[in-house]
């Protein structure tokens, strides 16, 4: 999630007819939905994999995969703050934290074939609590839950003038954003972890899909709503250029880990534009950099794969009319993008 998507007006922005997310056919790539394993409460199981999320429509979109793929879901959930046989962790909080800030997160245990997988929807953040309570947090799992590898989901912003809504980017690296610092100096955490492509590339993997139900209509009343909220003129060419909140009709998926490419992550407002100033990285969001800080530490596997709730934005814009419209598109539309997100984690596991 990036830090436009914290709007200060309150202001939802929201479909007034949105589709549920469907049921998940794993049946058309061959497989069998995760299964459901008993989750105690008050310590962190052991498994092969955690999958972190962050924000709550990530949280609907990786229960929708994981947890209750065998019927629909509302778009209603996508605001939903709590789910059935997840459990709070709030052990071993270090001291002097913040008094806001009161537990780490929920975790609940899935399988995937033979192996667990513990799924963790995170509470601690590089802007809230802090850099540190996030690293606390990631050694923390490594040292309870010892698993192979790490993964973080989640929305993100764009950062290629060409990439739409909902397309999903898939990495092994990140770069952490240092205010005041050339792009060349900022640290760089990387690993080899390469998710498989086994069900990626199957011939019926689209049908897991759910493309970002995005309309023209959708959007121009989103114009008009966002100019009488901020008091401004904008049109929508303005505010979405090239089109790029209209979803392609099948999402795109990249799966570029194992390789060079990285996203940035970053503690401040950053948003990437129409001048392709970050089109160095996959896109942009704020949290992952430290993970991967952390697993390089430790020796433990990583991976981020992060679907793009909020393209790239209009140069010619303001920065603070760009943070408002990505706000918009990410509540309306980032319930959708996450969905895909998520399914891919799975095909990368799976």
């Amino acid at each position: 999630m990036t830090l436009q998507q914290a709007s200060e007006s309150g202001a939802s922005f929201a479909l007034a007819d949105g589709p549920p997310l469907p049921a998940v056919n794993f049946g058309a790539v061959g497989k069998t939905a995760p299964g459901l394993a008993a989750t105690s409460a008050g310590s962190l199981p052991q498994a092969a994999a955690v999958i972190v999320t962050w924000a709550d429509a990530e949280w609907a979109a990786m229960q929708q995969v994981f947890c209750a793929g065998g019927s629909s879901m509302p778009y209603s959930d996508r605001a939903r703050g709590t789910w059935p046989g997840w459990q709070k962790y709030s052990s071993r909080l270090p001291a002097g934290a913040p008094s806001g800030w009161t537990y780490w997160g929920y975790y609940r245990l899935v399988t995937l074939g033979a192996n667990a997988v513990l799924l963790f929807k995170s509470n601690t953040h590089l802007d809230y609590p802090g850099a540190k309570y996030l690293q606390a947090l990631i050694e923390l799992l490594v040292e309870q839950v010892k698993p192979h590898v790490i993964l973080s989901i989640g929305t993100a912003g764009g950062t290629q003038p060409a990439d739409h809504i909902g397309t999903v980017r898939a990495v092994s690296a990140g770069t952490l954003f240092e205010t005041g610092q050339p792009q060349g100096s900022w640290p760089l955490y990387a690993n080899t972890w390469k998710g498989g492509n086994a069900i990626l590339g199957n011939a019926n993997f689209n049908r897991l899909l759910f493309p970002v139900p995005t309309r023209s209509s959708d959007l121009q009343a989103f114009c008009a709503q966002f100019n009488g909220l901020y008091r401004s003129s904008y049109t929508l060419a303005q505010l979405d250029p090239n089109g790029l909140n209209l979803a392609d009709a099948t999402p795109h998926i990249d799966n570029q880990t194992g390789t060079s490419a990285s996203l940035l992550t970053t503690p401040t407002f950053v948003v990437g534009t129409t001048s392709g100033n970050y089109q160095t990285y996959t896109c942009i969001e704020m949290d992952d950099a430290i993970i991967g800080k952390a697993c390089n530490a430790s020796k433990t596997a990583f991976g981020f794969v992060r679907n793009l709730s909020d393209p790239v934005q209009n140069a010619a814009l303001p920065a603070n009319a760009q943070g408002r419209w990505g706000s918009a598109v990410y509540d309306a539309y980032g319930f959708y993008s996450s969905y895909n997100g998520a399914v891919t984690a799975w095909a990368l596991l799976a």
